[in-house]
Parts: structure tokens; C-alpha cells; sequence
């Protein structure tokens, strides 16, 4: 409703939408009779159910198409649901997709620092159609990682850019790279989403800070106990938040030199949901199931329209990366076992 008391347009046609297309999302049942589908009805089955980017060609899918096929989907079903929105909302959802853009991103600058040649990097990168903000050809093209990074901060992903920059030219290590870029990136998100949480309410803030919480607390781990990162650097790396895991906590947690400490010491819900926990995948594995109940939870309620947008496609990329293992296993033939496993690990967030 608007403060006239008469319908949102916006809203119903963006509710709706969200109704339709949540009959896409994949029950369980039908991941596992994905995996036993003939080859010759695979394709007739993808397409059955809203999925003509993988649909189209199946037996020619590689890795490196199944996985630009089904970003191009998720892009697809975002640009219908952005159609009828504006100001932040649109903002919102439209930066959503340019992590893909910042992945192709980093694959070009990983390719400069090998010396990979243009041709070969560009048919890695995944094309981002009118998402697209970057001269991405241009990019391929300039000379070195330096003049790459010189390039990215006078274009449109400068704010993305500048940090991490600087962050490489102290370290010249490329993981640190990759990780200031990510850290900036979801930043932004975060930046992005606070008018929303105001207008849109619990239901938005709660996806949110799922997201960022489950981010922050597994990046802290890793990079604290995989990579051997000192507290400080771990902390600088993380994303600046203003939610259950704040800023100053996980100031603390980094500081922590045991993984039980760190778990010991997490707000009281969150440290309740981690009983038994020995291993950091099993970290990841609980906060992501945790987030799809939350998704779907506010997909089936009459939350606002751009919160149950946005829960839908967390709800759709979770269950696109199940479809992506059963698929990428039946390419490599692997046994029926297997993919099952490598589909509940990937709904379970361990792929």
C-alpha cells in the first residue's frame, strides 16, 4: 500500500512475479529424479522446468558453459524483476548481479599476473549482457596486472577497485587480492541494503544479515586458521557490519587463536546453532541452512515485495548449484552415488 491507501502497482506486478516464478525452485525430490533422467530427456527436462539457457544443447555443456549457462539464467530472471522497480530497490537488486561481473574481474587480473594471453582469458569470462559495466575487451587487452588496476579505478567498479589496490601493492600476494576485492564488493551490498531495511523491514534485515554474518564468520576462520593470518589482517579483510556479528566483535573473535574460542564467544543464537561443531565447513554448512529456512520463510510470507525478491533468488542460485552438480557429475560420468552426494553437499553449502 501507498500513503494514499491504494495498492502499490509496483509491488502487486513485483509480488506476483515472485509467486510465479517460485514454482521454479526444485523440490528435493526432483534434484534426485534429475539424476536418474535418461540422456536423451535431459534436455526436455531442464527445459520443463524454466531452464532454457541449459536446456538448449545439453550435450555439448562443459563445465565452463554449464556454469556461464546458468549465471546467464539467474541474470534473465533478474532483469524481470527488476523491470518495474527504481531508485534503491533497483540499485539494490541490479548490484546483486555484478559479483559475477567482479569474478570475471578477477579472473582477468589472475590472468595478467600468468601472462595468460587476451583470446583465452575472454573465453573464460562470463558475458553479463546488459548487466555488463566494464569494456571487458579492454580490459583483456591492457598490458600488465598494473595498468589492469589503473584501468578498473577509472571505470565504474573504482570504489571496488581502490582498496584492494592498494592492499596487493603492500602484499603482491594475489589471494589477498581476491579477498580485498570481495570484502569490498560486499560492502557495497551492505551500503546498499540499509535504506531498504528501513522500508522494507525485518524480513529484508534478516536476509541480510544472514548473508554477511555467514560471509564474515567463515572468511574469518579460513583466513585465520587455513591461510595462518595474523588478527590483524584477518580483521581488515572481513566485511564491516552492523550485524549480529558487528564490527568490534569480530574484532575479538579474530583475535581468538582457537576455533572453539571463536565459537564460544558468538551471540547467544548463533552460538546455540553451532553445538557440536569441530570444522569450519561445518560452520558454513549450519549458517546456510539456516539462511534457506530463513529465504523461504520469507518467500511464502506477505513480506515487502523486494524482500521476497531477493529471498527468491538466494532460494533460486542455491538450487541452481545443486542442478550444476548433478549436471557437471552426469558430464563426467561419475556414479549415481556420487552425484547424489555432491547435490546434498551443494544444497548443504559444502560446494
Amino acid at each position: 500500500m501507498n500513503l494514499t491507501g491504494k495498492p502499490n502497482p509496483v509491488s502487486a506486478y513485483l509480488n506476483t512475479r515472485v509467486t510465479l516464478f517460485s514454482s521454479r525452485l526444485w523440490p528435493a525430490e526432483s534434484l534426485n529424479k534429475l539424476i536418474e533422467t535418461p540422456a536423451e530427456e535431459m534436455g526436455a527436462t531442464l527445459g520443463a522446468h524454466d531452464l532454457p539457457q541449459l536446456a538448449a544443447g545439453f550435450d555439448s555443456l562443459d563445465n565452463r558453459s554449464l556454469e556461464q549457462r546458468i549465471i546467464a539464467q539467474l541474470l534473465e530472471e533478474t532483469t524481470v524483476l527488476i523491470r518495474p522497480l527504481s531508485g534503491v530497490e533497483r540499485d539494490f537488486l541490479t548490484y546483486w548481479t555484478e559479483r559475477f561481473e567482479v569474478s570475471n574481474l578477477k579472473t582477468l587480473l589472475r590472468g595478467k599476473m600468468t601472462g595468460e594471453r587476451p583470446a583465452a582469458l575472454l573465453n573464460r569470462l562470463t558475458p553479463m549482457g546488459s548487466f555488463g559495466r566494464v569494456d571487458i575487451n579492454d580490459l583483456a587487452h591492457a598490458e600488465d596486472v598494473n595498468e589492469l588496476l589503473r584501468r578498473l579505478e577509472a571505470g565504474p567498479y573504482a570504489a571496488i577497485v581502490r582498496q584492494a589496490r592498494r592492499a596487493f601493492e603492500e602484499s603482491h600476494d594475489p589471494f589477498i587480492l581476491d579477498a580485498a576485492l570481495d570484502r569490498s564488493y560486499y560492502e557495497g551490498l551492505a551500503q546498499r541494503a540499509r535504506p531498504l531495511e528501513t522500508a522494507a523491514g525485518l524480513s529484508f534485515r534478516c536476509l541480510m544479515g544472514g548473508l554477511i554474518d555467514r560471509i564474515n564468520l567463515v572468511w574469518l576462520l579460513r583466513y585465520r586458521f587455513n591461510y595462518n593470518l595474523p588478527p590483524s589482517q584477518v580483521y581488515f579483510l572481513l566485511v564491516d557490519s552492523h550485524y549480529s556479528l558487528g564490527s568490534m566483535r569480530l574484532r575479538e573473535l579474530a583475535a581468538q587463536t582457537r576455533l572453539e574460542d571463536i565459537l564460544a564467544a558468538l551471540p547467544t543464537p548463533l552460538r546455540a546453532s553451532m553445538e557440536g561443531v569441530t570444522e569450519i565447513p561445518q560452520v558454513f554448512t549450519r549458517m546456510e541452512r539456516a539462511a534457506a529456512a530463513s529465504a523461504q520463510q520469507v518467500l511464502r510470507s506477505s513480506a515487502p515485495a523486494i524482500a521476497r525478491a531477493f529471498a527468491y533468488l538466494l532460494l533460486r542460485e542455491r538450487d541452481l548449484r545443486a542442478v550444476r552438480a548433478v549436471l557437471r557429475g552426469r558430464l563426467l560420468s561419475l556414479p549415481t552415488a556420487d552425484i547424489r552426494l555432491a547435490m546434498y553437499q551443494t544444497l548443504e553449502g559444502n560446494a
